[in-house]
């Protein structure tokens, strides 16, 4: 038999390279994206299919969901995605029938949600919220796959995800969080710029509580790693009023000074947040690193149960774990206890809604 050419060598090599690498991936998953055709759905559906949430094995098929009058720009955010060409997209489905949207879905980004407009009372706001996630906690709980996992991002994300948890009481709680990663990533930003260093040498700030002005943004234990070795920020910024000062208010009030600037909310960032939150969640967190998650309270730290608050939280074979034992002074106990008392009137007004 003639020996090969050169050609029909690097032929085979590239098709025994190619059947290698789709080994190498794992099963397709499916994941639900609401309000799809927004800003936020935009910005996060490119980076879903370039494997920045789950891995760059990890093959996907995006459902997008949206309500009915925004179906055929729904349409047109499929189309893009398949022009993309994107390797690890096996398939989109785009539909605003919420029990399509939830089949058998491994994965959901909750991104829908009514918001407050000018001159709207908190009421009114929190009714038209429950309307919605009501309907899709039913159609999470009945359709979707054992044992999804559920990240809420619209506001007030705290309460929409208990909203959710009492509407689909045969989802786990656990797999129920709600994103407070862009305040903790806005943290991590804060400390970077202040000390000149790079984001990837800062670690373990915190954000409690709730996604709101009242969040209470904490780097009492963050690290910085230098060329002598890990060191604590505050040694590092020596500057108390900072900390308790323009640290906290800058992370509380960024995503308004965004939305003056660009006129519209800080869509890529939420949308990279949710990626972060996700992939560690799913993937884990590294050790000797923490990260903010949205959780159902146990009552840790003392702050209330029955809310979904934010902890700082180490993730590892899909579960998150609240990190115990942190040292809290009297000035985070207080800013602590605010944020969980406005949870705790939230989830007031929110079952006062359902009640109604």
């Amino acid at each position: 038999m003639a020996s090969l050419t050169l050609f029909q060598r690097l032929t085979k090599c590239w098709q025994i390279s190619s059947r290698d690498s789709e080994a190498a991936l794992k099963p397709a998953v499916k994941i639900l994206v609401t309000g799809a055709a927004g800003q936020i759905g935009y910005a996060i559906l490119p980076m879903i299919a370039r494997g920045q949430m789950l891995g760059l094995d990890q093959p996907v098929i995006i459902h997008m969901l949206d309500i009915p009058s925004s179906s055929e720009a729904l349409g047109g955010v499929k189309m893009e995605l398949i022009d993309s060409a994107l390797p690890l997209l096996r398939g989109v489905v785009a539909t605003t029938d919420v029990v399509e949207a939830c089949k058998d879905v491994n994965f959901a980004v909750m991104l829908a949600g009514f918001p407050r407009l000018e001159g709207m009372e908190r009421k009114e706001l929190m009714s038209k919220n429950v309307a919605i996630y009501k309907a899709q906690a039913s159609a999470l709980e009945q359709h979707a796959a054992p044992n999804c996992k559920i990240l809420v991002v619209a506001n007030p994300a705290n309460t929409n995800a208990l909203i959710l948890k009492q509407f689909a009481l045969s989802i786990p709680a656990r797999n129920i969080t709600c994103l407070t990663r862009l305040d903790h990533n806005r943290a991590l930003g804060q400390l970077s710029e202040r000390l000149h260093v790079h984001i990837g040498d800062v670690k373990n700030v915190i954000i409690w509580g709730n996604h709101s002005s009242t969040q209470y943004p904490d780097a009492n234990h963050a690290i910085v790693k230098t060329k002598d070795g890990e060191k604590s920020a505050k040694e590092l910024v020596a500057n108390d009023a900072w900390f308790k000062g323009e640290f906290i208010s800058t992370v509380q009030q960024r995503g308004a000074a965004i939305l003056k600037a660009r006129k519209l909310s800080s869509s890529l960032s939420a949308a990279s947040a949710a990626c972060d939150h996700m992939h560690d969640w799913i993937l884990g967190t590294p050790k000797g690193t923490w990260v903010s998650m949205g959780v159902y309270s146990d009552g840790s730290y003392g702050v209330p149960d029955g809310v979904y608050y934010s902890f700082p939280v180490t993730c590892d074979k899909k579960e998150w774990c609240i990190v115990q034992g942190l040292t809290v002074d009297e000035f985070s106990r207080r800013k602590m206890e605010a944020t969980g008392q406005e949870l705790v009137e939230e989830k007031n007004l929110a079952y006062s809604v359902v009640s109604a």
